[in-house]
């Protein structure tokens, strides 16, 4: 049994807990094998599958690379390896080859929910399996068990003014949890590399069942809303970040926060959070640090803010017009945005040219759950007018909302309507994806990133030379 496990059980409140924790653990564990057990199993023929991919395709060109993608932050420019997940522009971001429906039918639930477990979700990007119910429960007790953060690491937090953005704090708090890296420990004690998924998935584990611990703390302390609560042991991982929160008692919040972790969780490599954690990580910098700075580039405004965006513009707009606009009303908004030179938030996207199905799910969330609530009539009446306006201006290739255009309005609906708190809950979902690869690159070996760089002179003397 994980130390942390063992801990777990010693510290619980009555012998009843502590049998209970034990059973649930025990009865996972022994029928399946454990995500590390599993993972251990998977790593040999994976390494025998890359080389085989490389030995027949590695000399192969993925096609030419212009100016302009150099120029234009290397937009669709094929350069990483990203095994968690794909984005496929008509049909939306895969994990692990299934789409989102997919794994809302396939995932486990919780006893008494219908959205999927993100734990599900993890074992999915780190296996490509679909886990049983027993194993996300399993997995569900051991992030629970590993929940806590040391003293020095609260106090760290407590310490920061209400004034410093909770996404500094955030980023703060989780570099401070290196002091405790497995990786980082077992590297300076001479590990063999082909030995270092092991600390890694060690420092995965604790860094994903520390973060709701992390970004409770924030919220409670930057917005006032009293002492956190403990980490109950018999819940999941979207349960006990939801009564971090203060929401634990609100059964469809804590719905919510098991869909907005699973959809938010991974979208390839490309983007500045996934590609930042990586990048750092090829390094041999520990999931800690690695993460930190994948959460540096996720409080970027152009990354980790367009929720915030969004529902600034919806609010001003709900403002303006009413809570009842009519149709007509709206398009009137809509083409005075558009005319002053602004964008239309959470409509567009760089690679998908469909709905995005994350958007989908949210909606479907809101028809179920909040389908009378003012806010949530303004963006299914958005969805409604404005692909059509876009297209009719010329202004974008794909019309269509992204996952940014809904989930601002579910959130406010149950009451988090501290915008500048988003970021957080996004980078809680965002460390499954980062985390899976890490693991992977490591395990396969993957080397340190080293991209060759052109200066503006260099690129004009080379084709100049050339003509």
């Amino acid at each position: 049994m994980a130390s942390h496990l063992r801990l777990a059980i010693k510290k619980s409140a009555s012998p009843l807990a502590r049998s209970a924790v034990q059973a649930r653990f025990a009865s996972s564990a022994a029928k399946q094998p454990t995500l590390k057990e599993r993972l251990a199993e998977l790593i040999p023929p994976t390494l025998e599958r890359v080389k085989a991919v490389r030995a027949e395709h590695g000399k192969k060109s993925f096609g030419p690379v212009i100016v302009d993608q150099l120029y234009g932050g290397m937009r669709g420019l094929p350069a990483l390896i990203w095994e968690g997940s794909v984005l496929d522009p008509d049909e939306g971001i895969r994990f692990r080859g299934k789409t989102i429906p997919e794994i809302q039918a396939a995932l486990p639930k919780a006893p008494g929910g219908s959205e999927p477990l993100p734990e599900g979700l993890f074992w999915l990007l780190v296996t490509g399996e679909i886990p049983t119910a027993e194993q996300v429960a399993g997995l569900s007790a051991e992030w629970a068990a590993r929940a806590a953060i040391p003293e020095f690491v609260e106090e760290l937090i407590d310490r920061c003014p209400p004034t410093l953005h909770p996404m500094s704090q955030f980023s703060l708090a989780v570099t401070a949890l290196n002091h405790d890296s497995a990786f980082a420990k077992a590297y300076a004690q001479g590990i063999n590399k082909k030995e270092y998924w092991g600390p890694t998935f060690e420092d995965s584990m604790d860094l994903i069942a520390k973060l709701p611990t992390i970004a409770g703390r924030i919220y409670r302390n930057v917005y006032g809303k009293g002492k956190l609560p403990a980490i109950d042991l018999q819940k999941d991982y979207s349960h006990n970040l939801a009564n971090l929160l203060g929401f634990g008692e609100n059964h469809a919040f804590v719905e919510l926060m098991r869909l907005y972790l699973t959809i938010h969780s991974d979208h390839e490599g490309g983007n500045v959070s996934a590609h930042t954690g990586k990048l750092v990580g090829s390094a041999l910098s520990d999931p800690f640090i690695s993460y930190s700075a994948a959460l540096n580039g996720l409080a970027g405004p152009l990354h980790g803010l367009a929720n915030q965006e969004v529902l600034v513009w919806l609010t001003k707009m709900q403002a303006k017009i009413g809570t009842d606009a009519t149709d007509e009303a709206v398009k009137e908004y809509v083409w005075a945005t558009l005319k002053g030179g602004q964008v239309v938030p959470g409509y567009g996207h760089a690679v998908l040219r469909k709905t995005d199905p994350r958007y989908i799910a949210q909606r479907e969330f809101a028809l179920k759950h909040l389908p009378d609530d003012k806010l949530f009539k303004l963006v299914a009446q958005v969805y409604k007018l404005v692909p059509d306006i876009l297209l009719e201006a010329g202004k974008a290739k794909n019309p269509w909302p992204n996952v940014d255009a809904h989930s601002g309005v579910l959130l406010t609906h149950y009451g988090l309507d501290q915008m500048g708190y988003y970021t957080v809950l996004f980078g809680v979902s965002r460390a499954f994806g980062v985390t899976a690869q890490l693991i992977w690159d490591r395990a396969l070996g993957a080397p340190l990133e080293r991209p060759k760089s052109y200066s503006t002179e260099a690129i004009d003397k080379m084709f100049k030379n050339k003509n």
